[in-house]
């Protein structure tokens, strides 16, 4: 069966510009490049991989269209661009040069403004991405869920994909003040979710499988497997256990599914969602 990542990502560290990675994820203060990566998806027989901003800035955007020219395992960028720019329409004609840039994100669960997506200017720059086909990555905490919920269904025609499944409080078994907001989003049908990043939201030294099975089971009842994709968050996902224990988790889920719908999972949603020849 072919297999996608649909999220990880490269670096070469910086201190300065990666302080996000304090000494708590000392294990990941180093760089981490197509060649480490290739490493666990030959392990995992997972075929390609979509490699998703680090840093918010275009000399990163820069650097993962480099590092995707020079290996073919990686089938598409999830860049950055400044949306509330004047010149964003600019911007995203300069990147629709490159079709290995498949979309953007912009790091909302960072932002102070909590409702940062839904300002004129962020929904200005949103309104662009369509007509040069590109997808959006929504990359918030749990209590952005209502923002991002609305600013998809003022978006119908863009195609939108949540990061991490919008990182629920695993690790205190909370689940009440995530799951009706994941709901709500998912009644968007132009919206998908990444089940990615579970791990670095639970215990990270002493999680159990079954500690995400609650909330397993609220993305694949609210999204349905056919928008679902997995993602492995790589290398953030080397604080909590690393690759191996990541796509257990979620192999043990899926066995529940008959194979075409694991296929779905596994590769054909991200190959849809991002434009995977």
């Amino acid at each position: 069966m072919f297999k996608i990542d649909s999220h990880q990502h490269f670096w070469r560290f910086d201190p300065v510009r990666d302080a996000w990675i304090n000494e708590d994820m000392r294990v990941i203060q180093r760089d981490f490049l197509p060649e480490d990566l290739k490493k666990e998806l030959d392990q995992q027989s997972i075929n390609g991989c979509i490699a998703v901003q680090a840093d918010q800035s275009e000399a990163d955007n820069a650097f993962l269209i480099e590092l995707a020219a020079m290996h073919p395992f990686i089938k598409g960028i999830v860049g950055w661009v400044d949306l509330q720019a004047d010149n964003i329409e600019e911007t995203l004609q300069f990147y629709s040069q490159y079709k290995i840039v498949k979309g953007f994100r912009h790091v909302l669960q960072g932002e102070s403004n909590r409702a940062l997506m839904l300002e004129p200017a962020f929904k200005r720059g949103i309104g662009h991405l369509k007509q040069f086909g590109f997808t959006y990555d929504i990359l918030i905490f749990r209590d952005q869920l209502q923002y991002a919920a609305e600013l998809c269904t003022l978006f119908p025609e863009q195609q939108f994909v949540l990061d991490h499944i919008a990182k629920p409080d695993i690790r205190n078994q909370v689940i009440n003040d995530w799951a009706p907001g994941i709901r709500d989003l998912a009644k968007n049908p132009n919206v998908c979710c990444k089940v990615s990043g579970m791990v670095t939201e639970a215990n990270w030294q002493n999680w159990k499988a079954e500690d995400f099975t609650p909330y397993l089971d609220v993305v694949f009842e609210s999204f349905g497997i056919e928008r679902l994709m997995f993602g492995s968050d790589w290398p953030v996902c080397n604080v909590a256990g690393g690759y191996a224990a990541m796509i257990d988790i979620v192999k043990s889920y899926l066995s529940q599914f008959p194979e075409d719908q694991q296929a779905l999972f596994w590769s054909q949603n991200a190959s849809t969602f991002y434009r995977i020849d």
